[in-house]
């Protein structure tokens, strides 16, 4: 699958897609820029060391289905190169027949750069400051970049550097998960939860569910409360350690009653107050973790985190509407969003052996 070539076909289609995919999540596939195509196999880059990746499975992540839809922010478009193959939750096999994972972020070693940028020599390929430059077309990550291919694909090119092999302990179902779960776990160790804190993750997709994994296995809060929209997110969130699952108009309210805060109870700034109703919270949550990055969820985040708490963003925000008048009035600094670190992938391998079955 791949991207038209021209940008003026590409805007057209976007705009198709956008007006689809508003109606029907995955709809703009039907008149977006995605396209189904036989090519032959990639050459892979010049440089050294590149290998070929036959894939197994390749994951569907909410970026795609952003692209699909025509939601993807405009602020990616000097980062990427058309025409692209999308693809970069990857499980496959090298030719030699090894199992590997894909660490998608093309980072300067990948590219061929000499000396690397400091994000990069510190193992922190997210924030390399060269994804448009070296030897590569421009590309955050595999599955944006022309040059390499994609997942969504029966063969694309990768860096060495980018390759884990897989422990036989994981299957191709588990290990596929292997690339948001290290999402995951890099939002929980960088959340700092203190010890006996509480923490509240706002959304239950698949980041959302991954972080409440991470967050049992490399925190100890002493309440998790989390919010879920449909009742198998519900049932999913419970099992990997939520302690408590909400509906999303809810989290106000829970996070109120797990914390003991007071509540100031107008739900806007010229209404008067009303009983029941929670406008945001004196005290609050240790520690939120938005795994949506939607107006919504941002605003409940600031809402019900405590003074001097920490929000970390997992979802990706593009365009949103925002009070950020709590920030000047004491309330907590922002963290994210949080692109994978290399250190995160052998934490991460960990975690899918837990998932339940249904997964």
């Amino acid at each position: 699958m791949k991207g038209p070539r021209s940008s003026g076909e590409t805007c057209l289609a976007t705009q198709g897609a956008r007006m689809a995919g508003s109606l029907t999540p995955g709809r703009g596939a039907a008149a977006g820029p995605l396209k189904l195509v036989d090519l032959d196999e990639p050459q892979t880059p010049r440089g050294p060391h590149w290998v070929r990746v036959r894939p197994r499975l390749s994951g569907i992540c909410g970026s795609d289905l952003a692209t699909v839809d025509g939601r993807s922010a405009r602020y990616f478009e000097p980062l990427v190169s058309f025409p692209f193959i999308p693809g970069h939750e990857v499980v496959g096999d090298l030719d030699d027949g090894t199992r590997v994972v894909l660490e998608p972020v093309l980072g300067c070693v990948s590219r061929n750069l000499n000396p690397t940028c400091r994000p990069c020599s510190e193992g922190h390929l997210g924030n390399c400051e060269h994804t448009s430059f070296g030897d590569l077309a421009p590309g955050i990550q595999t599955g944006s970049c022309h040059d390499t291919g994609g997942g969504w694909s029966t063969a694309f090119s990768a860096h060495p550097s980018q390759l884990h092999p897989i422990p036989d302990v994981l299957d191709d179902e588990a290990a596929v998960m292997i690339e948001p779960t290290a999402c995951g776990v890099h939002a929980a160790l960088a959340a700092e939860v203190p010890d006996d804190g509480v923490v509240a993750v706002l959304g239950a997709g698949t980041l959302g569910l991954v972080t409440i994994a991470a967050l049992r296995a490399y925190a100890n809060p002493r309440t998790m409360v989390a919010t879920a929209r449909y009742p198998e997110q519900q049932r999913q969130a419970a099992s990997l350690g939520a302690d408590h699952v909400v509906d999303p108009s809810e989290i106000r309210r829970a996070v109120r009653r797990v914390t003991g805060s007071r509540a100031i109870g107008a739900p806007s700034f010229d209404e008067a107050p009303t009983p029941g109703i929670v406008d945001r919270l004196t005290g609050g949550a240790d520690v939120v973790v938005d795994c949506v990055g939607s107006s919504t969820t941002l605003t409940d985040a600031l809402a019900i985190v405590r003074p001097r708490g920490r929000i970390v963003l997992v979802g990706m925000p593009a365009e949103v509407s925002l009070e950020l008048t709590p920030l000047g009035t004491g309330k907590s600094p922002w963290w994210g969003p949080t692109p994978t670190a290399s250190k995160r992938y052998p934490a991460a391998s960990a975690v899918p052996s837990t998932w339940p079955p249904s997964w």
